[in-house]
């Protein structure tokens, strides 16, 4: 068993447990049960914004601890000050350290698409992210049948919530494309493995179609490289460790995207 499989396998039992602990009726009773949901792919499209996914998360099956102390209300402000686009929250605990508290707190904090992140396997999962406060759900094709994956889809968007698909390879993305997906992340780490490789974004945006927006995922460090992706199509950079490795995310986020506006502003064509 790979380490996706276990982390799956772990996650049906949680979402079994947790139906006990919280049934739906009591999860529709939050306050954000009825708020509108923002657009994550309209704010990756905003001219005004970097296209970063900043995101929270304090240790990972590959690297174990990366910041497990973190302060989710002063990093989240932070980065969404430096021009982060939206946030992307960790809410696994066992294999990532999150809490569905933390998306919580962000929320309560901040006006802006919040990703839920975690390992999604059954719409029980989608009502409490729309109970937390969340905007959008991951929804892993190497973790789920593309049939599987569908009904999910649809049953997020019932709630006003956005899908951001992640893909590691062509045949999950001609599986698993559907109408009620517009935003596609490339995840350019093997959840089987734990390797990494950003060739695999390059690879896969022309396979991508046209009027989807694109979101290039994982070993993101350097600028350059997001002014290379961008070129090639992406509109969105989900970026975690590069900033979570740090005492301070936030700060070294806003180096990050002043570092990256101002070799944008260098490469742009003067008029």
């Amino acid at each position: 068993m790979n380490i996706l499989d276990e982390i799956i396998a772990s996650k049906y039992k949680e979402v079994a447990e947790r139906k006990e602990l919280y049934p739906v009726k009591l999860l529709e009773k939050s306050l954000y049960f009825e708020t509108a949901c923002l657009s994550l792919e309209r704010y990756l499209l905003r001219p005004d914004k970097s296209g970063i996914i900043a995101e929270i998360k304090r240790k990972s099956p590959s690297k174990g601890d990366i910041n497990p102390y973190v302060s989710v209300e002063r990093t989240s402000i932070g980065y969404m000050q430096a021009g982060a686009s939206a946030l992307s929250i960790l809410t696994d605990g066992p294999y990532f350290g999150g809490k569905n508290e933390d998306l919580v707190t962000a929320r309560k904090y901040n006006y802006c698409p919040i990703l839920r992140k975690d390992f999604m396997v059954d719409e029980y999962q989608i009502v409490e992210a729309k109970s937390i406060g969340a905007d959008a759900i991951l929804l892993i094709a190497a973790a789920l049948e593309p049939a599987r994956l569908k009904e999910l889809a649809a049953f997020a968007r019932s709630f006003g919530l956005e899908v951001l698909l992640e893909v590691h390879n062509l045949e999950e993305l001609q599986q698993t494309l559907c109408d009620d997906v517009t935003v596609v992340g490339v995840n350019n780490r093997n959840l089987k493995t734990f390797t990494t490789d950003i060739a695999l974004s390059f690879e896969l945006a022309n396979h991508i179609p046209a009027g989807i927006t694109k979101v290039s995922e994982s070993g993101l460090n350097q600028p350059e490289k997001l002014i290379e992706l961008r070129e090639a199509g992406y509109n969105g950079f989900l970026i975690g460790e590069t900033f979570m490795q740090h005492s301070r995310p936030e700060r070294a986020a806003a180096e990050f995207m002043k570092e990256l506006k101002m070799k944008q502003e260098q490469k742009a064509p003067v008029a």
